[in-house]
Order: structure tokens, then C-alpha cells, then sequence
């Protein structure tokens, strides 16, 4: 691909369409709710409980709102706590599969950090980059396998990539006295926890993808870089490589038109590799990271199996890296130490390179590959649905192209079966100009294991072939 050049390959399908399935029967909910599915009632969580005595700020106001996501997620929480049939099954969970070598390796270092560090890392406040001992141990690390030249100047421990993305949108992005600077996702769809990073009102933006369709139920995304260029007021450039939802991971060409694109307009861009190199490899990547000066690598061991945990880092110039850690000394003094400890030592051994090379990536590479044989086998052939090409990943990404097909009264159908996907249209910032597309789209997580998987994906196809045999049924009536 060349910079600025066209992709070849099929546009997104924008057509819309006044067909539907017939309505499932409503539950007696107020359409006005503030909670409620436009596409029919799916949650059935509590209406927010309003005080006459909070006045939010035009900040706050934005912050305190609940978002479609989350309200299903509410839904499904609400949903699993309640049954205790055991018949429920959620595929929806972005939590790391319990792996039981990557959970003792933890264990062992967690273990030998309370015995030795517990004194020095729970007992007393630290430093806001983050604890001495492991940011020596992350340059190492770095300088060893990348040749990146790094000082404890150049990184920052947060409490996850989550808060570290929250303080580069809140530093870089915002209102200025001539003008807006976004955060812009270069290609959708991508990690919905982006989507409320900002205080702001109209501070995010993403560049909708082009759509190439590979053999018969395959498709993958490719980036329109002239799209991404004609976008005038950026702040900042933030995306996950490799992608959640898809497990899509840039090219090298790719990634090189994005970084000089950030250089010539001199703006950051964050790169979230939570899923991808050095680890968790829980994606095969198709590059490995860079160090640019307008770079901000974001690394993670959530996904290698410690999410409750909250341990995240940053890797950049000084100038960003300062300006994080002065956010993270401002908002939570610092993050938590005694994991910090812990990965030190998961770095310094060696365990978390080998776990994420020999365990995490294989397993993820098989139960993909499961699914997705699974997929083929089970989902109806009369339907026109694709799966995102991919080598690995924690998701499935799906997309029936099927004027009936409307992911979230998907959900609530499928709900009906006691098994919940993830709606895709939530993936996706520019909802009207993707059009027909977001909404045809669901995410189905592999977290669970082979038995429960294998049980929800069909259920999925069940409730697919009711979509079809309604189809077919349209077409025969005069």
C-alpha cells in the first residue's frame, strides 16, 4: 500500500433498508427510559436514580453518562449474578482465558514480591513514574530486545493502558480558542473504551475503514490513509494494534504512513499493544513497535493474565512521558506497587517472554481456529456472513451482510436463547457514516472454554437460522 495512494477493494455497504424481523414481545419498559434499546429493550437494569441536589459540570454531565456498552454489559452482569441454573452463557467477556501456566507463574512472582517487597512496595507511597526497580527493568528489557536506548526518563507506570489513554486524550486533545483537537481512531472499528476518553463533547472521531472480501466467508479491513490525511483537526492519533474487536495489526506500510503523518503535523500517536508484542502475543502480529519521537507505546499485562491488577506502561519521549506522569501524579498519585514488583521480576526472569511466546499465543492460535472451524461448520450457508481474517486473538468479529440482520435486536433475540454476544455497532465512533455496516456486525469473545464455546455458538446459529428461514419466507410472498 502506498501513503496517500487508493486501496483497491469493495467500499462500506451503505445501503439502508426498511425491512426488519418481526418484534420479539416487548417487556413493559417506558420508551422514554434513558436506558432503554432503540433497536427493543435488552437491558433490564435500573432507571438512574435522580438528585435534585447533583449539579454536574458540562464535564461531569458527559463523564457520568452510561453508554450502550456499557448498559449491556450492566445487563449481562445483572443477568449472570441472578441465574443459578448454569444454563446462561456469555460471550461477551474481554477477560483473559484462565491459562493454568500463565496463572502459577504469577502466582510464584506475586508470591516472592509480598515475602521480600511487601515493607517498600504496600507500605509506603512511590514515586508517580512508577517504582525505580521496574522502569530500570522495562529499559532493560526494551534495550535488549529492541535496541529503543531507553532511560527511566522515558516510561510511566498507570494503572492500566486504559488510564494512561485517559491521560494522553485529556493532555493532547480538547478545546483550543480557535478550534477542537480530536482524538481520531485512524481505522474503525476498534476498543470502544476509547470512545468516552474525552471531558469533551465532539472530541473523537474515527476513519472508517475499506472493506476487502477474501474467498467465501472471509473479509478484512484495510486503512484509507487519504481519509485519515484529510482529517484537519487531530490531536492526537490512538488505536490498538493488535485491534479489539478484530485482531487486525497494521502493516508495516501502514504503520509508517501513520507515523509520518504524526511527524509532518507534529501531533502524538498512542499505540495500545495490549494485545500483541512483546506480549501477551495473544495476536500474531504482522510488526513489532517502533520508537519515533511522535510515538507513545502503551504495553499491558492485563491480557497475559493479571487484568485486576491494573499494571500498565508507557514508552516515549520525555516531553510526553513527563506530562503523563505529572496526569498520574495529579489524579491517582501512582500505581499500585506490589504488582509492579511482580512483573519486575516477570520481566528480569524471563517468564513473561517465554509464556507469551510457547503458552498464550498457541493456545489463542487453537481456540481461534476452533471457533472458526466451528463457525463454518454450524452457521447457516444461506446467509451472507464473513468472519475478519486473523492468526490468533481473544475475539471472533462477524459480519452478516443481511438487510434483516440488526445486531441489537440480534442481541435481544439471542438473549431469548440465555447467551449473550457483544453488539458491534458500539466499536464504531461515526455510526452514520460507516452506515448499515456497524450495525451488522457482533463480537464473540473465546475466552470461555471449548464446551461453553462450542454451546453459545450454537445457540448464535439458531438463532441466525431464524433470521434466514424469515428471509426466505419474504421471498416467497407475492
Amino acid at each position: 500500500m502506498q501513503c496517500g495512494s487508493e486501496c483497491n477493494g469493495e467500499g462500506v455497504d451503505n445501503r439502508t433498508t426498511g425491512l426488519r424481523l418481526p418484534r420479539l414481545a416487548q417487556h413493559t419498559i417506558s420508551a422514554s427510559a434513558p436506558w432503554a434499546f432503540s433497536g427493543g429493550p435488552a437491558c433490564h437494569c435500573s432507571a438512574p436514580q435522580k438528585d435534585a441536589d447533583l449539579r454536574l459540570s458540562l464535564s461531569g454531565t458527559k463523564m457520568a453518562k452510561v453508554s450502550g456498552l456499557r448498559r449491556i454489559m450492566k445487563d449481562v452482569a445483572l443477568t449472570m449474578a441472578g441465574s443459578h441454573d448454569g444454563q446462561w452463557i456469555d460471550l461477551t467477556i474481554g477477560n483473559p482465558a484462565p491459562i493454568p501456566e500463565v496463572s502459577k507463574m504469577w502466582q510464584a512472582v506475586m508470591a516472592d514480591a509480598l515475602a521480600k517487597d511487601f515493607d517498600v512496595a504496600s507500605c509506603r507511597y512511590g514515586q508517580s513514574r512508577g517504582h525505580d526497580s521496574l522502569l530500570s527493568a522495562i529499559a532493560r528489557y526494551f534495550n535488549n530486545k529492541y535496541d529503543w536506548h531507553l532511560t527511566n526518563d522515558n516510561i510511566v507506570v498507570a494503572a492500566g493502558c486504559q488510564m494512561l489513554s485517559f491521560a494522553a486524550a485529556t493532555l493532547f486533545t480538547g478545546p483550543l480558542a480557535n478550534g477542537m483537537r480530536r482524538i481520531v481512531l485512524p481505522i474503525e472499528p476498534d476498543y470502544t473504551g476509547y470512545h468516552n476518553l474525552s471531558l469533551h463533547d465532539d472530541c473523537i472521531t474515527g476513519i472508517s475503514p475499506r472493506l476487502r472480501t477474501r474467498g467465501d466467508r472471509h473479509f478484512d479491513y484495510e486503512l484509507d490513509i487519504k481519509a485519515l490525511e484529510g482529517e484537519r483537526a487531530i490531536g492526537m492519533l490512538m488505536l490498538s494494534n493488535p485491534a479489539n474487536p478484530t485482531g487486525r495489526s497494521l502493516t508495516r506500510e501502514e504503520l509508517e504512513c501513520i507515523v509520518r503523518l504524526a511527524e509532518s503535523r507534529g501531533f502524538p500517536v498512542l499505540i495500545d499493544h495490549a494485545y500483541g508484542l512483546p506480549f501477551p502475543q495473544v495476536t500474531t502480529p504482522q510488526t513489532s513497535p517502533i520508537w519515533h519521537p511522535n510515538v507513545i507505546n502503551c504495553f499491558s499485562v492485563s491480557k497475559a493474565g493479571i487484568p485486576g491488577e491494573r499494571i500498565g506502561f508507557a514508552v516515549g519521549r520525555p516531553a510526553y512521558i513527563d506530562a503523563i506522569a505529572s496526569f498520574v501524579s495529579n489524579s491517582i498519585l501512582h500505581a499500585p506497587q506490589l504488582a509492579q514488583m511482580a512483573l519486575k521480576r516477570a520481566l528480569d526472569g524471563g517468564e513473561l517472554d517465554r509464556l507469551s511466546k510457547m503458552i498464550i499465543n498457541p493456545y489463542y492460535l487453537k481456540k481461534q481456529q476452533f471457533a472458526e472451524n466451528l463457525l463454518l461448520k454450524t452457521l447457516p450457508q444461506s446467509l451472507p456472513w464473513r468472519i475478519h481474517s486473523g492468526r490468533g486473538g481473544m475475539f471472533c468479529w462477524l459480519w452478516i451482510d443481511h438487510p434483516q440482520f440488526d445486531d441489537e435486536e440480534f442481541y435481544d433475540r439471542l438473549r431469548q436463547r440465555k447467551a449473550f454476544i457483544m453488539p458491534g455497532r458500539h466499536f464504531f465512533v461515526n455510526r452514520l457514516h460507516v452506515g448499515e455496516h456497524c450495525k451488522r456486525c457482533l463480537r464473540i469473545s473465546l475466552s470461555a472454554d471449548e464446551k461453553i464455546l462450542s454451546a453459545g455458538i450454537a445457540r448464535i446459529a439458531k438463532t441466525l437460522e431464524e433470521i434466514a428461514t424469515w428471509a426466505r419466507s419474504e421471498r416467497t410472498v407475492p
